[in-house]
């Protein structure tokens, strides 16, 4: 993939659309200033590149001189942000909720209180539809100052109203404060360490849960109270691996949305990232109708007018739908099909680099090795296994070791028998220092060692011995990670039938399908 540019004001250029680019040309042709038409021809210039370089750019634009760039670029960045303030006024409710503020601002000033409070009571109810408890307080504080400092003749009564007010608001930011800290933090320390390793993990995720979680929290029925409540709750489930739960508070996250529906449009990046949540729960739990059910749903919603409301709702809808189709794809076992997927993937990767984090590309990659090794395409899974084994990021430690086992595997069902003894120390070693060797890997790792002696029937024995052992463990809390990240069961019953991977998946599928019917 391209590097990113560092350059700050290059990035926002470059996520400009056709009509925010046309927005602003007349936005800045207002001005005739000669500041204004040097930025134009700035702007003009860096909309060529397709990477930032100031030397080009400078030699290319004789008219803009070195030590006026650093001005330029100020100005024209300032300038590209006003022009979609103005562009985007109408399609935001905080914007729309900050303008009513600085309007009852300028009423006040022009000493036309009645007026002002009238204005700020309209804030507050706006604020409270939308669940906007910040500008509600803003609003609010804003009438005491109003009351306490002229007579307005509005007073009677209103000290102890506004006192309660915002009394019970500064509760609820409290609230929201702490459920919000408290969820950002499970979901780092997922980002960091994906699962629980074993019962230390455990019991440190817990504790931590515990000690942060607010006293009360559960009385409080607020949109944001409850959100990341739920929010909350499903991480502290998704890192134990207690799905059941995971899939409990991601069903009551999406229907916070479903009573609330204008929140869709308010907070559209918590619609879909609890879409995605829900989804990956019925994949966990292997609720295939539920799955196919939900997946159509957000299919709808990425393709409606909210859904591509702007660049970075549009980057989050396509990640985490197309996570879900290659999920369901590894539900159905059709995973020749799922490839299909890949030049699209490939192609929105690089469209939305800038707005991708390494941790999503990194997850795809993962995916889509995982999909070309269930069509037994090995060398392929390989190439982008190395994507991800050779880049230099400190995230997703679980990806990290289960691509190196799983491109470890993969050499072996290649064959490379001269990589295969150095590979399997050099995997140990890795996911040792992790911390990331359970009782599956070692079994794994054992196996791997062993066979390099066999012959075929003594081999087929041991795939037997090896899946046995491992079924006996599909259920364990400290060894169920181990299954998620890779299908080992499947592939080790794909030996002993030989036949391939997708064709024992796609067995089991129809099996549930059928148990269902």
């Amino acid at each position: 993939m391209p590097n990113r540019s560092a350059d700050e004001l290059f990035q926002l250029i470059k996520t400009l659309e056709k009509g925010e680019k046309r927005s602003f040309k007349l936005y800045v042709s207002r001005n005739a200033a000669s500041e204004d038409l040097k930025i134009t021809q700035l702007f003009a210039a860096l909309e060529k590149m397709d990477s930032y370089d100031e030397e080009t750019l400078l030699r290319k634009n004789p008219s803009i001189q070195k030590q006026q760039l650093s001005n330029l670029k100020a100005h024209l960045y300032k300038q590209i942000l006003g022009s979609l303030r103005m562009l985007k006024n109408d399609q935001a409710v905080e914007i729309h909720l900050h303008e009513q503020l600085e309007h009852a601002r300028i009423l006040y000033d022009k000493g036309l209180y009645h007026q002002s409070l009238k204005l700020l009571h309209k804030t507050k109810e706006q604020a409270k539809t939308y669940n906007q408890i910040t500008f509600w307080v803003q609003a609010l504080f804003f009438e005491k100052k109003i009351e306490t400092l002229h007579i307005t003749r509005s007073f009677e009564h209103r000290a102890e109203e506004l006192a309660n007010e915002v009394e019970e608001l500064n509760t609820r930011l409290t609230i929201v404060g702490k459920l919000s800290n408290l969820a950002l933090q499970l979901y780092g320390w997922y980002i960091k360490n994906g699962h629980v390793r074993d019962e230390a993990d455990i019991e440190a995720v817990k504790s931590f849960f515990h000690a942060n979680f607010p006293p009360g929290a559960h009385e409080f029925n607020g949109f944001y109270e409850r959100l990341y409540l739920y929010q909350s709750q499903a991480w502290i489930g998704f890192i134990l691996q207690d799905f059941l739960s995971y899939y409990k508070n991601c069903q009551r996250w999406v229907d916070l949305f479903d009573k609330e529906p204008q929140m869709v449009k308010i907070e559209p990046q918590h619609f879909i990232k609890g879409m995605h949540n829900l989804l990956n729960a019925h994949f966990m739990l292997r609720n295939d109708k539920k799955f196919a059910q939900e997946i159509e749903r957000f299919e709808v919603f990425y393709h409606s007018k909210e859904g591509k409301a702007n660049i970075n709702i549009r980057v989050q809808g396509f990640v985490y739908l197309y996570l879900a189709k290659i999920n369901q794809h590894f539900l159905q076992g059709s995973f020749s099909k799922g490839l299909n997927l890949v030049p699209e993937i490939e192609h929105n990767l690089s469209e939305f680099e800038l707005q991708l984090d390494k941790h999503r590309t990194l997850v795809f990659y993962y995916k889509i090795a995982c999909l070309y090794f269930g069509c037994s395409n090995f060398d392929q899974a390989t190439n982008y296994l190395n994507k991800i084994i050779h880049w230099k990021a400190d995230l997703r430690a679980d990806i990290q070791c289960y691509a190196r086992l799983l491109h470890l595997i993969s050499h072996y069902e290649l064959g490379n028998d001269m990589i295969l003894e150095s590979q399997v120390r050099s995997v140990y070693r890795f996911m040792a220092k992790l911390k990331n060797l359970s009782t599956v890997e070692n079994e794994i790792f054992s196996f791997i060692r062993s066979s390099f002696s066999m012959n075929k029937k003594e081999l087929n024995l041991a795939f037997t011995a090896l899946y046995e052992k491992l079924k006996k463990l599909e259920g364990s809390a400290t060894e169920s990670r181990s299954f998620m990240y890779l299908d080992v069961l499947s592939w080790l019953e794909s030996k002993i039938k030989a036949v391939p991977v997708q064709e024992v998946i796609a067995k089991h599928y129809e099996e549930r399908m059928r148990h269902l019917s």
